[in-house]
Order: structure tokens, then C-alpha cells, then sequence
């Protein structure tokens, strides 16, 4: 009798482990559903970029062209692409109004400077540096208001 007994407790252990299968297969159904949302974000705005030559070397009519180093700066909150760096106009000090400060190619013009070519991104709160150069023409006329001027660069980026 006891060894059925132990075959009634099997068949009983068996039973009940099928049946815990069967309940805990339940205990992983589910449904399922679909659903619909919507939020908002706010884009933001470029920020000028910063542009703060320095030039190194004296210019003379004609003479050897001076370095110019500009630190590019990005003060916006996000990335800012820049691509060149163009010499918009040149002020001389106020001892100097009367130096003649025309940009461009040909030489009717006082000074040339080519672009410089930037053309990276520009991480929020970063800075890059790049070098052009500043040419004095000689212009075939006299250049003597010029003389000992300080000359200021106006830059602009695109």
C-alpha cells in the first residue's frame, strides 16, 4: 500500500505542477492597445557669431602683407555653422579720416583681403581660429594720410 500511496502523492505533485503552469501561463496574457499623444518643444535662435581679429605686421603701399588672426566665437546656446569670414569695411582711427580705406581686388582700391574660409561648426561656447591677410595696394597715388594710422577691421561671416 505504501508504494501506492507514493504513486497516488506523483500523480498528485504531477497534477498540481501542470496546474501552476497553467496559472502562471495566465499571470503573463495581456492585452493590447494603441494610443495617441502629442507635447511641444521651443526651437531656439541663432546668436551672432563673434569675430575679433588681430593683425600682425606693419603695412606699407604695396608692401609685404600682414597676418590676420580672427578668433571665431559662438556664444549661442547650440551649435552654429560658419562658413567665411569677409572683410566688410576699414575704419582708421579719427587722427586718420582722411586715409583712404577702399577694399576689393584691382589696384583703385587701398586694401585687399580674401575671404577665410571657416567652413565648421562651431560648438555652443566655442571658438576656432583662422589666418587671412591684409594687403596695402599701391594705389599710384599718395598714401601719406595713412601714415602711422590705426586701422580697424569690420568682419562679417556668412
Amino acid at each position: 500500500m505504501k508504494k501506492h500511496l507514493s504513486k497516488k502523492r506523483v500523480v498528485l505533485a504531477a497534477i498540481m505542477a501542470i496546474a501552476l503552469a497553467i496559472a502562471s501561463g495566465v499571470a503573463y496574457a495581456y492585452f493590447t492597445a494603441t494610443g495617441a499623444g502629442s507635447g511641444s518643444a521651443t526651437v531656439g535662435n541663432a546668436t551672432s557669431i563673434v569675430l575679433t581679429p588681430t593683425i600682425t605686421g606693419t603695412l606699407y603701399p604695396g608692401g609685404t602683407p600682414a597676418s590676420v588672426s580672427v578668433v571665431v566665437k559662438n556664444n549661442g546656446g547650440g551649435a552654429q555653422y560658419v562658413n567665411l569670414i569677409h572683410l566688410a569695411s576699414i575704419t582708421p582711427d579719427s587722427g586718420h579720416s582722411t586715409c583712404v580705406t577702399t577694399i576689393g581686388a584691382g589696384p583703385a582700391n587701398a586694401f585687399t583681403m580674401a575671404d577665410v574660409s571657416v567652413a565648421s561648426t562651431i560648438a555652443p561656447a566655442g571658438t576656432t581660429t583662422k589666418v587671412g591677410s591684409l594687403q596695402m595696394n599701391d594705389t599710384g597715388i599718395t598714401q601719406d594720410a595713412c601714415q602711422g594710422a590705426t586701422l580697424t577691421l569690420n568682419l562679417t561671416s556668412n
